[in-house]
C-alpha cells in the first residue's frame, strides 16, 4: 500500500497542527502516539479528560498490536503462525484463539471470492519475494510447483481452536488481513478502557475509528486517489477504512511487479485500481479491500451489494471510478 501524498499531508495536519502530542479541547485532551509494529507505523490519536489515562490506554493498545504480531508474523520463527506452518501438516494443532479466529475469517473471504483471496498464497509470495530481492524470475515449473501448495480448501478448522493442513507444503500468510485484525483488537482494548473517541491508523492501509473528535459527528477520512483528481472522502464513526493496490513495477521489469499475487495465475496481480472499502471493522475492511482488488469492480460490486454496511470505490491513475454502496456514503471534492 502506497500513501496518497495529499492524504498523508492531511493526516500530518490533523495531528501535527496541535503543536505537540497533547492538546486540550475544552475538557477533552488529545493524545497522539505512534509506534513501528508489523512492518509499518501504527498511529493512535485519542481524546479524554485525563491525559495520563489516555496515554496509558494507548500504550496498552500498542502492546496488544505487538501481541498480535507475535501470533501472526511469518517473519518471527517462534510466532504462533510460524509454528503452525511447520507443524500442522496432516496433523491437528491447537492454536491461540486469536489466530484461530483470524484464519477462520480469512477462509470466509476465500469462499466468497471463489479462492481469489487465499491466505495459503505464502509459497508463491515467497517465490516472488526472492525474485524481487535479486534472484532470477521464477520459471514456469517453479510457479506450478508453488501453486500446487496453494488452496484454502486444504485448511481444516476444528472448533474451537484446532487447525490441520491437508498438504505437505501448505503455508499461511496473513498479510492481507492481519493488520485489520490487530487494529480491531487494539480498538476493542481502548473501548474496554473507556476511551470513547479515537483514531487508529495502521500505516495508511487500515484505519479504525471510535466515536468522533469533540464537536464533530464523525472522523473525516480521505481515500486513496492515484489520479489526484477525484479527492474522495468519507465520514466514519465507529467504523473502518482499508485500501489495497498493487505496487509499481520494480527494476526487474513489468512482469515482476507487485506484492499481491493472484493465486489463479501464480503471478503478481495486474490491476490499475486502488480499492478503498468502508466497513464496520478493520478485519472486514482489510480482507475485503484485497478481495475486491483481486476480483475487480464487476464482480466486486455484486459482492458489496450483498454485504451489509459496506461501501467501496475503485480508482485508477486515469481517474476511472467505480463505486458500490451498501453502507457509508462516499463523498467527492472535499478540500484539504
Amino acid at each position: 500500500m502506497r500513501f496518497d501524498k495529499r492524504w498523508a499531508t492531511a493526516l500530518v495536519l490533523l495531528f501535527a497542527s496541535f503543536g505537540s502530542s497533547q492538546q486540550s479541547v475544552g475538557r477533552q485532551h488529545l493524545v497522539y502516539k505512534k509506534k513501528y509494529i508489523m512492518g509499518t507505523v501504527f498511529e493512535i490519536a485519542a481524546y479524554g479528560e485525563s491525559t495520563e489515562e489516555i496515554s496509558r490506554a494507548i500504550e496498552k493498545a500498542f502492546q496488544e498490536i505487538v501481541r498480535m504480531d507475535d501470533l501472526m508474523s511469518n517473519y518471527k520463527p517462534e510466532s504462533a503462525l510460524s509454528i503452525l506452518n511447520r507443524s500442522a501438516r496432516f496433523h491437528t494443532e491447537k492454536v491461540p484463539p486469536d489466530l484461530y479466529r483470524v484464519i477462520e475469517r480469512a477462509v470466509e473471504f476465500s469462499r466468497i471470492s471463489n479462492g481469489k483471496f487465499d491466505i495459503t498464497i505464502a509459497p508463491l509470495v515467497n517465490l516472488w519475494k526472492a525474485a524481487l530481492s535479486g534472484d532470477s524470475l521464477p520459471s514456469a515449473a517453479q510457479q506450478r510447483q508453488a501453486q500446487a501448495c496453494v488452496g484454502y480448501e486444504k485448511i481444516v478448522l476444528v472448533p474451537p481452536d484446532q487447525i490441520r493442513f491437508d498438504s505437505s507444503c501448505l503455508q499461511v500468510d496473513l498479510g492481507a488481513i492481519g493488520k485489520g485484525y490487530a487494529i480491531d483488537r487494539a480498538a476493542e482494548l481502548l473501548r474496554s478502557l473507556r476511551v470513547q473517541n479515537a483514531y487508529l491508523n495502521a500505516g495508511g492501509s487500515t484505519i479504525v475509528t471510535i466515536g468522533a473528535p469533540p464537536g464533530q459527528a464523525a472522523w473525516l477520512v480521505r481515500l486513496r486517489d492515484p489520479s489526484h483528481k477525484i479527492n474522495p472522502y468519507v465520514m466514519v464513526r465507529d467504523g473502518s477504512v482499508s485500501t489495497s493496490e498493487q505496487t509499481e513495477p520494480s527494476l526487474l521489469g513489468r512482469e515482476s511487479a507487485g506484492h499481491i499475487i493472484d493465486p489463479a495465475t501464480g503471478k503478481p496481480l495486474e490491476s490499475p485500481y486502488a480499492v478503498s472499502v468502508i466497513a464496520p471493522n478493520g478485519t472486514l475492511s482489510d480482507g475485503l479491500s484485497t478481495t475486491l482488488l483481486l476480483i475487480g469492480p464487476t464482480e466486486g460490486k455484486s459482492l458489496v451489494n450483498h454485504t451489509a454496511d459496506v461501501s467501496a470505490i475503485w480508482i485508477s491513475p486515469a481517474a476511472q471510478v467505480e463505486t458500490a454502496s451498501n453502507g457509508a456514503q462516499i463523498l467527492f471534492g472535499g478540500k484539504l
